[in-house]
């Protein structure tokens, strides 16, 4: 009985959507990845865009006044890491708080030695466990383009991390994946970068990947979808673990010729 609710509930938002349809078609021109969806695709995509804008508040902090056309490129950018698992893989929040630019994180601390730290920094993301996601706009509409940066996909894939604890970089697989695989692909992909970075060479992923094992993730989600060459080349079987968490294969789509967005 409850899932009928459920569906009943979900099929009554969706109806009454006031969703601004030319507006969401150029939302989906803006980024390579959203363009290269199958028409069947893009129509999951805008449902889930609509559910996740009905139980999620988007709003602005700093004097950023939030126009919905910026919550639906947002929307659009979350939704894609979501599109063959669900809106369900977001529970347990409810904010996205959006400032104009950078902002300052003020927090504290222990570490592994038990001792206290002040942490004053900018940042253009951050993801709070059981708490919101906080973007910065001028970051949150970029086009990640050659570099794979996109700081959507990367606070929302935090969150996925963060579905069975604190970020770690080993966020709840499905039944049929490996465990085994999934840390021996990543460990080696940590490694290697760390140790690129400590050389000065290029890396083919963002440097950021080297923070930690949860970074690694976020950053080659990232990469996964902006630039899913990048990950194919330097760390394939990085590529096959995501594609088989993400239930996509982003590089496959951007293969084919672009669909024009209906």
């Amino acid at each position: 009985m409850f899932e009928a609710f459920r569906n009943w509930r979900r099929e009554r938002i969706l109806k009454r959507s006031s969703l601004d349809e030319r507006a969401w078609r150029s939302v989906l021109e803006r980024y390579p990845f959203t363009r290269a969806l199958s028409a069947e695709e893009r129509g999951r995509l805008r449902e889930l865009a609509i559910l996740f804008l009905h139980e999620k508040s988007i709003v602005g902090a700093g004097g950023l006044a939030v126009r919905d056309e910026m919550r639906m490129c947002i929307a659009a950018q979350a939704c894609m890491l979501i599109l063959n698992l669900g809106l369900d893989w977001y529970r347990g929040w409810v904010e996205v708080i959006v400032y104009p630019g950078e902002f300052v994180a003020d927090y504290e601390y222990v570490d592994e030695h038990g001792v206290s730290h002040h942490v004053e920094e900018p940042m253009s993301g951050e993801s709070w466990h059981a708490g919101p996601v906080i973007l910065s706009w001028e970051d949150a509409q970029l086009r990640g383009g050659e570099t794979g940066y996109n700081v959507v996909i990367h606070e929302f894939a935090h969150k996925l991390d963060m579905l069975n604890g604190d970020a770690n970089g080993f966020p709840p697989l499905h039944p049929d994946m490996d465990r085994g695989n999934w840390s021996g692909a990543f460990s080696a992909a940590f490694e290697d970068i760390g140790r690129r970075v400590e050389r000065g060479g290029p890396t083919g992923i963002d440097s950021y990947a080297a923070e930690s094992p949860a970074e690694c993730f976020a950053v080659l989600s990232e990469a996964f979808f902006e630039t899913p060459d990048a990950v194919r080349s330097e760390y394939g079987e990085v590529y096959r673990q995501l594609a088989a968490f993400y239930r996509q294969d982003p590089g496959a789509r951007l293969e084919r010729r672009p669909a024009t967005v209906q």
